[in-house]
């Protein structure tokens, strides 16, 4: 039962890890392309 009982809480620690992993993923991607694409225009 206690196994149970921490699952839940092991579970959601690794989907805020992973939705903090692949914010910053999406925020770096979106930086280096927006970059990109002024640095072509000029």
């Amino acid at each position: 039962m206690n196994t149970l009982r921490l699952l839940p809480l092991v579970s959601w620690e690794n989907g805020i890890w992973m939705i903090g992993i692949f914010a910053a993923v999406v925020v770096v991607l979106i930086t280096v392309v927006w970059s990109f694409i002024n640095g072509n225009k000029k």
